[in-house]
């Protein structure tokens, strides 16, 4: 933090002890913390808490204790990622402002405009947004729009990824992810390896670097721009701030005519942190094979020891002072006064009685230097004038007394701005909202999620099925309404799935085919993505809406609001145990059966390891331990899904899961043929719905979270 601060940074983000999304940093206990917090605001900058993690409902009944504190002392701003812990902050800290981290996958204007209602001050964008994408929020949204500059890149939309918790039960959603994408990958298809045997980080991203885009992102509306730098060293922070620091300067003093990159700063960048080159983003283009790193990181580099030294004497080590304006006066037989000035304050102080000289009386040049030894306090004196009046003596102690009551008192001053006091009549009352827990049906409705067209006439055929869900993705929008009359003659509900991820491609694809949606009737959809709520209310699109299990409902507090924002249904979260599953109020959909999306990705394997021909296809990653996952390129809206190697599948668990009352019980089937399709809907109709028990209709599985959640 002091790092960025000497650099030149405005702001810093940190963690605290708890809920910060780097739960293996070093991260400051309160006292530290609040030290922190103090020691910004001598300096004129700001500090934000990281409280972007998915909240545990038990948790949520600890936050306001964890925030309070901070809040006094006059933090800055909050950045979340559950909706619930920006309901919570909005209602029990009203004046804390919150910023939406990129972890929400704020993918567009309908996004934005939806969180700025809800109280977001600024929105933190996914990484993977253009610069043409930037500036339809900056023009459709009043609100701070805050967009990585360098850094990390995640291979995953950020808030998509569960590929680590799957893996080894460590959430990405909560500070935990083990970077599995850093690992080696060979990718298959029918069998067959493509690319160089070399070619192997296919999920590993080159570091984020965009010195040449600056004057792009400001003039497209980034009002912040963020460095990623957790978990990194001071010396890094340090040089990447002072970098991006004098080129942001350099544009806004000279514009465009006089902005250009100095080669020698592009290989301090390097120098600090090289994972096999760097990228400019997605600022400019949708994917590309040259932001992937692919090789191995060498195992060793020859560090730049000058370069180290120079920012550890500039920035890591050096201690930054504000300037003070003082004026002393001492006057024989009156008390002796100094006046501060510095960081928009004044203050005035009274010290000992001045004496008259028995020898030789004291000099300005004697009282300056002794009032100039700031020592380990924020400042030095830029400006110091000493008016003797006679012969005036006053002890060394007594000179030592008034400087340092007067660089108190100062500081005191400058830190009163940022106080808060919680005078809050709402009672703490941090059990969750006062909602009913409300009942639901005895038997729980069986839903089928479809994304092959050709499984449609075995879900529609089972006589248990009750609702159909097929994907926007796979679906032809021309057959749309045959598809919706199949599951109506079947007695069946038929909904839209919509895609993970709404862009600009998604839009123009459901304004192109408005028509055919109006006419095929979906009973509703299901919603992925928060901007797709604000598309379907803006266009008129009736139906009603269930919200995905990517469409996070952690806690009471997060459910109630995600209601309040449209949703008729919940999909419980897949990353909750049975015990946490049973402590939320609303009755939600329960995934029984199917492969979870690991990663939702901008990035496309096919393309990158073949070419890019718009056409979709079924390639597999398989792992150092030789399991295998499909990886699914929906060209359609652009994207990219990687699918866990096994099933989730609860069957044996119907008491555990009758006992937590969901709403209905989901089938989800992505990479499965027809005869799959059949047999498992018909495994579990018979095992959920009669109480018989088969043979299971396929070899490998996983609980998923069901036993064991996540920490």
């Amino acid at each position: 933090m002091k790092a960025a601060v000497a650099a030149g940074a405005d702001a810093v983000y940190m963690g605290g002890s708890r809920f910060g999304a780097r739960a293996f940093a070093q991260n400051p206990e309160e006292d530290k913390l609040l030290e922190a917090i103090d020691y910004v605001h001598l300096h004129g900058r700001k500090l934000y808490l990281t409280v972007n993690t998915l909240m545990k409902e038990q948790e949520m009944e600890e936050l306001f204790d964890y925030l309070l504190p901070y809040y006094k002392q006059g933090l800055d701003a909050a950045i979340v990622q559950d909706m619930g812990v920006l309901s919570y902050i909005k209602e029990k800290f009203p004046a804390l402002p919150i910023h939406a981290s990129t972890q929400m996958t704020i993918t567009g204007a309908y996004g934005a405009a939806m969180l700025k209602d809800l109280g977001a001050e600024r929105v933190v964008t996914a990484r993977e947004l253009s610069l043409k994408d930037i500036e339809k929020i900056r023009d459709q949204v009043d609100v701070e729009i805050e967009s990585f500059v360098h850094g990390a890149l995640c291979y995953c939309y950020s808030g998509q990824c569960l590929f680590s918790s799957l893996i080894g039960g460590r959430s990405g959603n909560r500070g935990r992810c083990a970077q599995t994408c850093r690992l080696p990958f060979e990718v298959k298809k029918n069998g067959k390896t493509l690319g160089k045997k070399e070619d192997r980080y296919c999920l590993s991203l080159k570091d984020l670097s965009t010195l040449d885009l600056i004057p792009d992102m400001i003039e497209a509306g980034v009002y912040s721009m963020k460095i990623e730098g957790r978990m990194k060293s001071p010396r890094y922070t340090a040089g990447v701030v002072s970098i991006y620091r004098k080129y942001a300067d350099l544009y806004l003093s000279q514009g465009r005519e006089g902005y250009q990159v100095m080669e020698e700063d592009r290989k301090t960048l390097l120098d600090l942190f090289d994972r096999g080159g760097q990228t400019d983003g997605y600022y400019k283009r949708h994917n590309g094979r040259d932001m992937v790193v692919w090789k191995e990181k060498p195992s060793f580099r020859e560090g730049n020891q000058a370069l180290f030294d120079y920012l550890d004497k500039n920035y890591v080590e050096k201690e930054i002072k504000e300037p003070v304006r003082g004026h002393a006066f001492l006057e024989e037989g009156q008390r002796a006064c100094l006046r501060l000035e510095a960081c928009g304050h004044e203050v005035t102080i009274t010290g000992d009685l001045v004496q008259t000289a028995q020898n030789q009386p004291m000099t300005e040049e004697k009282v300056k230097k002794q009032l100039e030894k700031t020592g380990n306090t924020p400042f030095y004196f830029e400006r110091l004038e000493i008016q003797l009046n006679g012969n005036v003596f006053l002890p060394v102690q007594s000179l030592n007394e008034l400087r340092r009551r007067g660089l108190e008192e100062l500081e005191q001053a400058v830190l009163k701005d940022y106080r808060r006091e919680y005078g809050q009549s709402i009672l703490k009352a941090e059990e969750s909202p006062a909602f009913v827990k409300k009942k639901s049906l005895e038997v729980p409705k069986l839903t089928v999620s479809l994304e092959r067209p050709d499984c449609l006439e075995a879900a529609a055929e089972s006589n248990q099925v009750g609702r159909i869900y097929i994907d926007a993705a796979e679906f032809e929008p021309g057959r749309w309404s045959t598809y919706a009359d199949l599951c109506r003659r079947n007695g069946k509900e038929c909904m839209l799935t919509m895609p993970h991820i709404f862009r600009e491609q998604a839009e123009q694809f459901f304004d192109r085919y408005k028509k055919e949606l109006e006419e095929a009737g979906f009973d509703g959809f299901l919603i992925r993505s928060l901007e797709e709520v604000g598309y379907l209310k803006q266009k008129g699109i009736k139906g009603d809406l269930v919200f995905d299990f990517g469409v996070y409902g952690m806690n009471r507090w997060s459910q109630k609001l995600l209601l309040k924002l449209g949703a008729d249904e919940l999909t419980w979260p897949v990353e909750l145990n049975s015990r946490e599953l049973g402590k939320l109020s609303v009755p939600g959909e329960l995934l029984i059966y199917g492969r979870l999306p690991m990663m939702v990705t901008a990035q496309c394997i096919h393309q990158g390891t073949e070419q890019c021909d718009k056409s979709p296809a079924v390639l597999m990653l398989k792992d150092r331990m030789g399991k295998e996952f499909p990886v699914k390129n929906h060209c359609r809206f652009c994207y990219n899904s990687i699918y866990n190697s096994a099933p989730v599948s609860l069957h044996g668990f119907d008491d555990a899961v009758k006992a937590l009352a969901p709403s209905s019980l989901r089938l989800q089937f992505t990479t499965e043929d027809q005869g799959q399709t059949e047999a498992v809907i018909r495994y579990f109709s018979e095992e959920f719905y009669q109480g018989q028990r088969a043979k299971l209709p396929f070899d490998e599985f996983t609980r998923g979270h069901f036993k064991r959640g996540v920490e």
